[in-house]
């Protein structure tokens, strides 16, 4: 019974198990005025010959994409194709898919995941950086105590954030324990993003989608801080944009386009849709409370 019921709630959250479901799920968003990343589901493969054929199915993806002229970018989380083995492997496909992405003129951005692998994916962004890939972007987790450094030193390299709090249960050692230092911490963070974004505009424009700042929450606090403080510093809206999980504060992210601002859902679907619900859950208590309340949400 808790199969079927596990699948009823995912629906929700998770753009069914294939391709055609996924753009389907992106082509209405994209009708409500909405843009979109797509994130194929799986981590932390288990072999060579799975990192390999996770890599081919998200290039796969990257045609289909650009075939259907939506409004999109992917994600990709690097354990998918391969980090946890050998990370060599991982840049090697990585580098296969950034090719793709630049044949097509698409978007691909790195998520963060749990804190062990913080280094190796900004060194792997860093080293594609290097070998020209400009259609590349990466995550910040706010709640680690080291992001704002890392905020701080990336966007000196021009890179393009994605701010997150972090849905991962990490040691105190390492990340804020409490709720509203977090919530400080995203503020502050999104603060040094949107200024870099102001500051780009003031240099003749950013010149490139996405933009520097992507604030990604559901948190109508943190959500009402960055648009105060961008109208405050003189920031348009064209010059950063909000994200939010597919399924979860639909109102919230129609109204926020409805009042001219950027706004993009990310999208996973695919075959480990369980394992990527059951995480979400598991992560943090609180998150069950939150997925839940949305699940019986008209």
């Amino acid at each position: 019974m808790a199969l079927p019921f596990a699948r009823r709630a995912a629906r929700r959250f998770v753009a069914g198990d294939t391709i055609e479901t996924a753009l389907q799920a992106v082509g209405r968003l994209n009708g409500d005025g909405l843009d979109a990343t797509l994130d194929l589901l799986g981590e932390h493969t288990a072999d060579e010959a799975a990192a390999n054929d996770a890599r081919l199915q998200i290039q796969q993806l990257l045609t289909r994409l650009a075939q259907s002229g939506l409004r999109s970018g992917i994600s990709i989380k690097l354990t998918q194709i391969g980090l946890k083995l050998d990370e060599e492997l991982c840049a090697r496909n990585l580098k296969s898919i950034l090719e793709t992405a630049s044949t097509h003129d698409l978007f691909v951005r790195i998520d963060m995941e749990e804190s062990a692998r913080v280094d190796a994916t900004l060194r792997l962004y860093r080293e594609m950086r290097a070998a020209g890939f400009n259609n590349l972007g990466v995550v910040i987790q706010s709640a680690l105590y080291r992001s704002d450094s890392d905020v701080m030193e990336l966007l000196a390299e021009g890179a393009r954030i994605r701010l997150v709090k972090g849905a991962y249960m990490e040691p105190a050692e390492i990340a804020y324990p409490h709720k509203a230092d977090v919530d400080a911490a995203f503020d502050r963070q999104a603060d040094l993003l949107l200024h870099e974004s102001a500051g780009a505009v003031a240099r003749g424009g950013n010149g490139s989608w996405p933009p520097v700042a992507a604030i990604a929450s559901h948190d109508e606090e943190r959500i009402r801080f960055a648009r105060e403080h961008a109208e405050l510093i003189g920031l348009p809206k064209s010059q950063f944009e909000f994200q939010m999980l597919y399924g979860i504060r639909n109102e919230l992210q129609r109204q926020l386009a409805a009042d001219g601002y950027q706004v993009r859902v990310y999208v996973p679907f695919g075959q480990q849709w369980y394992p990527y619900f059951m995480r979400r859950l598991a992560e943090r208590p609180a998150n069950l409370w939150f997925l839940l309340s949305n699940l019986f949400k008209r």
